[in-house]
């Protein structure tokens, strides 16, 4: 793909250009869209106006506060949130982070491209740990993979 036709290319591209808006969509927005809503406005708020939603929203999760705390990020005002309470917005990328948000996903108006990153659930995960930290080995481990993924915005979106 030639440097025009992506997205951006380089941070210096960016200057005086509108940030690209990324919907970051799981289930019940409770867990991994609000990680990787909370990492890239922390990593990438520069170039990225990061949202979150989910396709049946649920309660925000105390273990993915408490996993993203644990590398200075705070997600803890975050709330779960439907994709119709975000219509307004015109995203430049939905990014599906479970395969039922993958399945259940509307479409989107206009040029929305829409991607899949699938992440393990770590509530599922955890379901069966026998301590605190068993079960934070799981939120610390997709916290992790997430985060890999966020570095990369904005050149893994051309992949």
């Amino acid at each position: 793909m030639s440097s025009q036709n992506s997205p951006i290319n380089d941070r210096s591209e960016q200057a005086g250009k509108q940030k690209l808006k990324i919907l970051f969509l799981c289930t019940g927005n409770t867990c991994r869209s609000q990680m990787a809503e909370g990492m890239t406005r922390h990593l990438k708020s520069d170039i990225i106006e990061p949202y979150s939603a989910g396709v049946d929203p649920g309660v925000m999760n105390t273990r993915a506060v408490k996993s993203m705390a644990e590398i200075g990020i705070d997600i803890s005002s975050g709330f779960p949130k439907t994709i119709e309470s975000l219509g307004h917005i015109a995203f430049d990328y939905v990014i599906t982070l479970c395969d039922q948000a993958n399945e259940s996903c509307p479409l989107f108006p206009g040029k929305t491209k829409r991607l899949h990153w699938g992440f393990e659930d770590p509530p599922k995960l955890a379901e069966n740990a026998a301590t605190e930290n068993e079960a934070m080995v799981h939120y610390r481990r997709v916290r992790d993979e997430i985060k890999s993924l966020v570095e990369k915005l904005p050149d893994v979106l051309n992949d």
